[in-house]
Formats: structure tokens, sequence, C-alpha cells
């Protein structure tokens, strides 16, 4: 018994759709449409082997493009939403006891953190509302 040439291409597509699954790898999601294309072209159209290859070709290469700079954007954005300390970078805070380059306190989100001034030749007093520019531990680093 001979397998038909557009169920080798399926079965090909089924070991490249588990290959993406497994590694994640949008490219080999790519590789399987091209794979279902010429299992398509070779069972509707009935196309030679060097036609075969060409729709494959043709078609995963057209998806690879198009496809790599869309998960490349998505992959290089911020977060929408952020959370933790991140959540904390460029909110304001009030100064309970002077903030220098030694340290301090503010009242950040409602609870009391250390802080540290980012300038070191710069203290800020107690009431002075300040800019929270990064958090390094428990501390907060202000201006």
């Amino acid at each position: 018994m001979e397998i038909d040439a557009w169920l080798w291409w399926l079965i090909g597509a089924a070991a490249l759709g588990i290959a993406l699954v497994v590694t994640a790898m949008p490219e080999l999601g790519m590789l399987a449409v091209g794979a279902i294309a010429a299992a398509v072209a070779t069972g509707v159209f009935g196309g030679g082997a060097v036609a075969q290859v060409a729709v494959f070709a043709v078609i995963s290469a057209a998806g690879i493009a198009v496809v790599r700079p869309i998960a490349n954007r998505h992959r290089a954005q911020r977060p929408q939403f952020a959370s933790g300390v991140d959540a904390l970078k460029g909110r304001q805070a009030v100064v309970l006891e002077r903030v220098d380059a030694s340290g301090g306190r503010i009242k950040l989100a409602g609870e009391v953190w250390s802080a540290r001034a980012l300038d070191t030749g710069h203290a800020y007093e107690v009431g002075q509302e300040v800019d929270v520019v990064d958090i390094e531990g428990a501390t907060a680093i202000v201006m």
C-alpha cells in the first residue's frame, strides 16, 4: 500500500505542529502552514514534487516574513500593566523624614519606605513631594 503525497505533507505538518507546541517557536507554525498548503495543493490540484516543494517554500517563507516582525514587535513591548515594584516607579511620594544621599523615609502608595536621594548633593525636607525613579531592594530612589 502506497501513501499519497498529500498525506505525507499532513504528517509533516502534524510533526511541525508538535514541535511548535514543545518549543514555542512561531517559525515552526509557519512551516506547518506551508506543509498544509502543500498537502492541499497536492490533493486538490495534483501537483508534482517540484510544485509541492515550491508551494511549501513560498507559503512558509511568506508566513515567516509576515509573522516574525509582528512577534518581535510584541516581544519588545512593555507589559501594559506594571506590577510589583515596577508599578511604583514614576509615582510621587511624600517625605516623612529628611531624605538625602544617606537615607530617609517617604510615604509611597500608602506605605512607609526607606528612601535615598538620586542626586547625592540634594536633600528633601519633610512634607516635600518627590518622584520615585527606581527601587533598589526595599529602598526607593527619589528625586
